[in-house]
């Protein structure tokens, strides 16, 4: 028999690739709201659930899921700081995730940020569209030469550094784990934070959401950048504190800013609320500045990406429905028989 999957905010794209994957091994009932507490009885007699980055799943949410009977919490994304962990182990729910999917695609869709940010792209195709040709207001600068600083050189930091030294930019990069083999082979200069915000002219963050990286952007480090620096965000919305980066905006601080998230972005991403008044001042504010641009965490939407997503959720899913291992880089909590 085939194990059912209750499927959570779920998109037309989703369905498409995840019964690509599954073939006829796999039921899904798939649901367009979120799981959280006052939905997980919506996954009552199915195996497993499947969730995404901004599903509640809290310690309430997690022991209805157990007296539901599910048996494995697939998460469809690589972070996870809506998940009671400790609860999940607790309860004793196998939790997996996807760890990485296409490092290509992120790293990517911030040079595209970048790009159409410093030459007004976005902006020119609209005066286009309504017949002005006029190019005041739209110049930019060259790449080649300007000093890019990486924070964070994971898998996709490293490929945004890679990419940003094909323009023939000079590349700063910091993590705590220096990998110096990498850097001396792509000609990235290693250094601390202090001296990548004080010498970057455009700083990109490639950094998980931990206590210690909430808010890492902020006055005191904003103050510490060159005046005009532009910054890139494609990572976690709350690297940035918003009012600190409004603040830094108005003065000129901050010369520009491409954000494919944002701090408060669970009410809004993935949603069309284009005929709703938007309810967060900050981001509405944020949205009337024309030197800052903002997608809504799409950064991952790639056919690769979501090929590899569907294809590494699925195969959990299985595995744990035939008692099989699990992939080990993707688990968070192992069958309690592993514990």
């Amino acid at each position: 028999m085939q194990p059912i999957v209750a499927f959570y905010d779920s998109k037309s794209y989703d369905e498409i690739f995840f019964k690509k994957a599954a073939g006829n091994k796999l039921l899904f009932d798939f649901h367009p709201f979120e799981l959280t507490a006052k939905t997980a009885e919506s996954a009552r007699g199915a195996f497993a659930v499947c969730a995404f980055v901004h599903d509640i799943l809290d310690r309430i949410c997690l022991e209805k899921l157990k007296k539901a009977g599910i048996q494995l919490l697939a998460l469809r994304c690589a972070g996870f700081n809506y998940l009671d962990l400790e609860a999940a182990k607790e309860l004793q729910i196998t939790v997996v995730r996807v760890p990485t999917y296409s490092p290509n695609a992120i790293a990517e869709h911030t040079c595209a940020l970048l790009l159409s940010l410093n030459r007004k792209i976005h902006r020119a195709y609209n005066r286009i569209r309504e017949h002005n040709f006029s190019l005041d207001g739209l110049m930019g600068f060259n790449i080649a030469g300007k000093t890019i600083g990486i924070v964070g050189c994971g898998k996709i930091g490293k490929k945004a550094a890679q990419i940003f030294r094909g323009f023939e930019a000079h590349v700063l990069a910091y993590d705590p784990l220096p990998d110096l083999h990498w850097a001396a082979h792509y000609g990235v200069q290693l250094t601390n934070l202090a001296n990548l915000f004080k010498n970057s002219d455009i700083i990109s963050l490639h950094l998980p959401l931990m206590k210690e990286t909430e808010h890492l952007i902020r006055s005191e480090t904003l103050a510490q950048m060159k005046a005009g620096v532009v910054l890139l965000n494609t990572s976690r919305g709350k690297l940035i504190h918003t009012v600190h980066l409004i603040e830094a905006l108005r003065s000129g601080q901050v010369g520009a800013v491409a954000l494919d998230v944002y701090e408060e972005e669970d009410a809004f991403f993935y949603h069309d609320r284009s005929q709703e008044i938007l309810q967060d001042e900050q981001l509405a504010y944020l949205l009337t500045f024309p030197n800052v641009l903002v997608t809504a965490h799409q950064a991952f939407l790639t056919q690769e990406a979501l090929t590899e997503i569907a294809a590494t959720t699925v195969e959990n899913i299985l595995a744990s429905h035939e008692r099989r291992p699990l992939q080990k880089d993707t688990i968070l909590v192992p069958p309690s028989n592993l514990n």
